[in-house]
């Protein structure tokens, strides 16, 4: 009897510890799912606000010209695509698809060139022995400080006295010269990560600097490339001050300045087809991003080689 009641004493506790770890891993499991709750509820509402400007926009791209203006509700029951239509006749006696064709012009130009120059310059201030080497990258570096207001004026009678106002020239002529450092910079810093013994080894065998670039640093510069590319490209897509400032002829205008056309201050102002061009401004932004977006970190990240 004295044996049995020691043993079934000595299981009471054990049984009662068991029980108050179990409580206490139910009350733990429960802590973390109120807490994922609630950082999951949290962020779908965040999300909503963010993207709510960007939904409003393509569903009032479908409303009449008179429910988007004082209207904040996302849909409408005239549900329409007479906005498209107006939008791809154009206005101002040009077409949509003039409109569209500058904007590419101005765009894919402008990666050309930021691609072409920043790479070269890059190289040389990492690459090539010059005096005054940090002389000059330090001014360069500088220059990301200067506001773009700063210089308008002058560069404006510069391009006036040499006949390229309503042109494109002005617009493109700087990405071909290396006259963006924020481009230079990212370039210079990814290709300072590339082993210099891969141009040592290039040497030996008689290469020069030609050979060197395009065929060893060019291949090993693909993400940061393809970053600068995403980044010339959406911010010559969108540029609206460049534009306003050297284009004087319509049929010149990209769609930044095309989607003013349709703001008219003294008669009426045709919002829905303005909004329907806006959704088709940004397709092709948002698929040259989505194919592309992959080496966004990787090329901001400035790591040359994975080992």
């Amino acid at each position: 009897m004295t044996a049995t009641a020691v043993s079934v004493s000595t299981n009471e506790p054990q049984q009662s510890n068991h029980d108050v770890q179990k409580s206490n891993k139910s009350t733990t499991f429960l802590g973390r799912s109120l807490k994922s709750l609630l950082f999951h509820a949290a962020s779908l509402i965040l999300i909503a606000v963010v993207l709510y400007p960007g939904v409003w926009m393509v569903a009032s791209s479908f409303k009449p010209s008179s429910e988007i203006v004082g209207n904040a509700a996302v849909w409408s029951s005239n549900f329409s695509f007479d906005n498209f239509v107006k939008a791809m006749d154009g206005i101002g006696g040009v077409s949509t698809l003039t409109f569209f064709t500058n904007s590419l012009i101005l765009a894919v130009g402008s990666v050309i060139g930021v691609v072409i120059s920043s790479t070269l310059t890059a190289y040389a201030f990492t690459r090539i022995n010059f005096p005054g080497r940090k002389i000059f990258f330090t001014l360069m570096i500088m220059t990301l400080l200067l506001p773009f207001h700063v210089v308008i004026i002058p560069q404006y009678i510069i391009f006036q006295q040499l006949g390229l106002v309503d042109t494109f020239l002005p617009l493109l002529i700087g990405k071909f010269l290396g006259a963006d450092a924020f481009f230079v910079f990212l370039m210079v810093q990814f290709m300072r990560n590339l082993p210099k013994e891969l141009d040592e080894a290039a040497r030996i065998d008689g290469a020069g600097h030609v050979r060197i670039f395009f065929s060893i640093m060019l291949p090993l510069m693909k993400p940061s490339v393809i970053t600068a590319s995403i980044f010339a490209f959406i911010w010559s897509w969108n540029d609206f001050l460049g534009p306003l400032l050297y284009l004087n002829t319509p049929d010149k205008y990209p769609l930044p300045l095309a989607l003013r056309l349709f703001v008219d201050q003294t008669q009426s102002s045709d919002y829905g087809a303005m909004i329907a061009m806006s959704v088709l401004a940004l397709l092709p932004v948002l698929l040259f991003f989505l194919i592309f977006q992959r080496y966004i970190v990787e090329g901001v990240s400035t790591q040359g080689l994975k080992g």
